[in-house]
């Protein structure tokens, strides 16, 4: 009923309004889980990728449309250097909607204060940040700062090379999904904005007033990052879009082709950007 009362065709001209529809989905999503989940010991321990599933349904509408009205776009489209003006329409209006993801579950997961609707998340934060406890992540990632104390040279180039090499794995990861399922990358994409979110509630220490601090601290780099992603999600969207429609025959499909190694070419150098950012930039702001 809600993707028949929020028409794609509407809604996404005008980027900004996807801001709103995110945060729409992305509370449903929380909420629905928490109100008919929680009573199910079973499966509320499953609620981090519950979350995600309801957000990933609520999304594939908008993301399909988007993806195919590109692929038209890319038909008509001559020159390499006109690939950005083509597409920043939908590479803004993905980005709204992944603010709107982030507020969203920022805001409702310090509300409900129940860490188990965003556990897998969490887990996947700590793993990745300070393997141990949930209570030292906390700890470790507070406002205090204390993870910019050991921050040499040689270990910030260390730190440089892993942030990159796993921003590309998510890139490749991205991409097969994008090309197996058409808009399938939403779930990549919803997955990393509810890991930002349990960030921000683990950097905030569940209090709200912190949340834009929060959203500061991570979307600094997180910006260029899923920037980054989803230019490739669209660029596997529309190369697959344009195989069940072309076959990969004739001067259109050239075409898309070339705008999808363009597309690819400029996520590798934003996740670069992106990479340098979070290593020597952010932690002295933070």
């Amino acid at each position: 009923m809600i993707e028949s009362l929020i028409n794609p065709k509407r809604d996404t001209k005008g980027p900004w309004k996807m801001f709103f529809i995110g945060l729409l989905y992305a509370s449903l999503s929380l909420l629905l889980v928490k109100w008919f989940f929680s009573g199910d010991s079973v499966l509320y321990e499953y609620s981090g990728m519950i979350v995600i599933t309801f957000c990933v349904m609520f999304s594939l509408p908008f993301m399909y449309f988007i993806i195919k009205r590109e692929e038209k776009e890319d038909e008509e489209t001559e020159g390499f250097f006109k690939v950005w003006k083509v597409h920043k329409d939908a590479l803004y209006a993905f980005m709204w909607l992944f603010l709107g993801f982030i507020v969203a579950f920022s805001f409702w997961h310090i509300i409900l204060q129940d860490a188990n609707l965003l556990n897998a998340q969490i887990e996947t934060y700590c793993a990745i940040n300070s393997p141990g406890s949930f209570e030292n992540c906390v700890s470790t990632y507070s406002f205090s700062g204390n993870m910019v104390e050991t921050t040499g040279s040689a270990i910030k180039t260390i730190r440089f090379f892993s942030i990159l090499q796993n921003n590309i794995y998510v890139m490749i990861f991205t991409l097969i999904f994008s090309l197996i399922f058409g808009a399938g990358a939403i779930f990549v994409l919803a997955w990393n904005a509810s890991v930002i979110a349990a960030a921000i509630g683990i950097f905030s220490k569940y209090n709200v007033s912190q949340i834009p601090l929060g959203l500061a601290r991570y979307m600094i780099h997180g910006f260029p990052e899923i920037a980054a992603y989803f230019l490739t999600a669209l660029a596997g969207g529309m190369f697959g879009v344009d195989v069940l429609r072309n076959k990969i025959n004739g001067k259109k499909s050239l075409r898309v082709l070339e705008h999808v190694v363009v597309l690819l070419f400029l996520s590798i150098l934003i996740l670069i950007f992106a990479a340098i950012v979070e290593v020597y930039f952010t932690p002295i702001l933070f």
